[in-house]
């Protein structure tokens, strides 16, 4: 394991792997995790990141210029190693480019890079993808943190997250991990009462998110995302919050990936930026 970068305030602590430019910790003042145990009897994960596909493909492939290519769930990113190009006392930076192993299935160049800073009781994550290439790049990224349920202080079972806005439909994942569906709001008004069972088919999705925020106990938590889930495992002391730019293929989908839903594409030059934002609320 690589050694855990720490950057901080007096308010807020965060320690991230390079291996994945993974989050690992989250600790207030008092030293106190507000990230997942990570437990093995439930998820090992702490906060991947999602790159360059979010969710599951059909079949773990994809089709692009007549060729075939596999690609596992989440993509790659969260099992390569990337370099600390910039580490200080509040924040860090981390970068991940192309290379003849992520080729032999993305045959594309890209240079992504992760950067974290802390100020007082705010961590801010900025993901900057972009294209040196030659040709347009097909993409998805995502946030996928996963916070302590409860939180230091908190009841498990009164654990509410409150939105921005009401939202509508949540997507209906399949036992492959493809949208085959929707069903109707867990919300009530605004709020989501967090509960084991509401997580039984796996994650809550919306891929067209209204909130670009929402309050959890002590945490608020924010996005400039176009959909977003919410997850965990039942009985698991966590969930995940998940700002997404992009999702899972739907069930039996057999086209190119420029036609998957929710794909981007970067042209040759071209830069997009991703953020993310947790505040410990005082």
């Amino acid at each position: 394991m690589a050694d855990l970068v720490t950057i901080g305030s007096g308010a807020l602590t965060a320690e991230i792997n390079p291996h994945g430019a993974e989050l690992t910790h989250l600790r207030d003042q008092q030293g106190r995790e507000l990230m997942t145990n990570a437990d093995p009897a439930f998820w090992t994960g702490r906060a991947p990141l999602l790159f360059p596909i979010v969710g599951a493909l059909a079949q773990d492939r994809y089709r692009i210029d007549g060729a075939e290519y596999a690609m596992p769930k989440h993509g790659f990113a969260r099992r390569s190693n990337f370099e600390v190009v910039e580490s200080g006392d509040a924040s860090a930076r981390f970068r991940l480019v192309d290379s003849d192993a992520t080729r032999a299935d993305y045959p594309f160049a890209f240079a992504l890079e992760q950067a974290f800073v802390v100020e007082d009781a705010t961590l801010t994550m900025t993901a900057t993808l972009t294209n040196p290439g030659d040709r347009d790049l097909p993409a998805s990224f995502g946030y996928h943190p996963a916070l302590a349920w409860p939180l230091p202080g908190a009841e498990r079972a009164a654990a509410t997250m409150v939105f921005d806005a009401e939202e509508g439909v949540v997507k209906v994942l399949d036992g492959a991990g493809l949208i085959a569906g929707e069903r109707p709001t867990p919300l009530d008004g605004r709020t989501l009462d967090l509960r084991d069972e509401l997580f039984a088919d796996d994650a809550l999705i919306w891929t067209a998110v209204v909130s670009r925020g929402l309050t959890y106990g002590q945490l608020r938590i924010e996005w400039d995302a176009p959909a977003l889930g919410v997850w965990t495992k039942p009985g698991a002391a966590f969930v995940c919050v998940e700002p997404w730019w992009g999702y899972a293929d739907p069930a039996g989908f057999t086209g190119e990936i420029w036609d998957k839903p929710g794909i981007m594409r970067l042209a040759p030059g071209e830069v997009r930026t991703f953020g993310m934002r947790v505040t410990l609320l005082r």
